[in-house]
């Protein structure tokens, strides 16, 4: 016999209900085609009466048997649990005209979006206690003078540390290439080549990415005095998307605690434009819509798809 589950219903002895009430039917439908036949295949008067009482008492002896085992199975089933995630509101989803009104399917959507709010809303509290602007009453009475602030300890990582981040996610991926430089200081600004498709500009503080631009292989990413170009866009709206898919990817990709592990989870997500125009879209299995190819990828599958069958 199954274990019954949380939800208080006998899984296997419910199959062996639904099972029982098709053995009654099957018994009913035999009593009313024994009526509906009535005395055959008999010589005489007597003989067919015999055989019709004989025939019609084994039918009902066979309704009366599956009807008790119905019974008796009925009573195993056990009665499912009135706990429900909205309580009694979930007793609407019994109503059969959902047309009309569909109550209970926007008090699911709320519920669920209730939800990823408190759970987004306690990961930003975690963020924000982590880089604390209060400040004691002993502090402001110590001294007069504002105390200069103290960088958050995981923003300030060595140079060098930083430097052999990137060089080893760029021994990771043959067909990239990665080019550090530091224009403005100790902050790193990366030019990462992916084969003969795009050139990606990638703006860094420490080791956390602050902006990222895409453009065309053969678009120029320097400015007029020499530097890379942090601020203009690509000519192409495939690039242009492709910017706004990687925006989004370091909003995913957010772990401060090991900012080498999110440099390295963006840079393989970022390979996977390696056939930005070869792969097809996984839903829909176009290769363009609208004139543009599959500009999106999965953040965990890194499969292809168009910026509308994602949804």
């Amino acid at each position: 016999m199954a274990d019954v589950l949380s939800v208080g219903v006998n899984l296997e002895a419910f199959a062996q209900a639904i099972s029982a009430i098709q053995a009654l039917r099957s018994s009913v439908s035999r009593v009313f085609d024994c009526l509906k036949d009535g005395m055959r295949n008999k010589e005489t008067l007597e003989g067919r009466e015999k055989a019709f009482i004989a025939n019609f008492q084994d039918n009902l002896h066979s309704v009366n048997r599956d009807l008790n085992e119905l019974e008796r199975l009925s009573n195993l089933v056990g009665k499912p649990s009135e706990n429900h995630p909205l309580h009694n509101s979930g007793l609407l989803s019994l109503d059969p005209v959902q047309d009309k009104t569909p109550l209970y399917s926007q008090l699911l959507q709320a519920y669920k979006w209730s939800n990823k709010l408190q759970y987004h809303a306690g990961l930003a509290s975690g963020l924000l206690n982590q880089q604390s602007l209060k400040r004691s009453a002993n502090q402001m009475g110590v001294s007069a003078k504002r105390r200069p602030k103290a960088q958050p300890t995981t923003l300030v990582l060595p140079p060098q540390y930083v430097d052999d981040v990137i060089s080893r996610i760029d021994r990771m991926f043959p067909e990239m290439s990665i080019h550090l430089s530091r224009p403005n200081g100790t902050s790193a600004m990366l030019l990462v080549t992916l084969g003969k498709v795009l050139k990606v500009i990638v703006v860094m503080r420490s080791l956390f990415i602050d902006r990222t631009i895409v453009k065309g292989y053969n678009e120029n990413v320097y400015a007029e005095d020499g530097k890379l170009d942090i601020w203009s866009k690509s000519n192409y709206q495939v690039f242009q998307k492709v910017t706004d898919h990687a925006t989004t990817a370091l909003l995913h990709y957010q772990l401060p605690q090991m900012p080498d592990v999110v440099v390295r989870s963006f840079m393989t997500w970022l390979r996977s434009y390696i056939k930005l125009f070869q792969a097809p879209c996984q839903r829909c299995g176009k290769f363009l819509q609208d004139g543009l190819p599959p500009t999106w990828r999965d953040f965990r599958t890194l499969e292809a798809f168009h910026d509308t069958c994602r949804q």
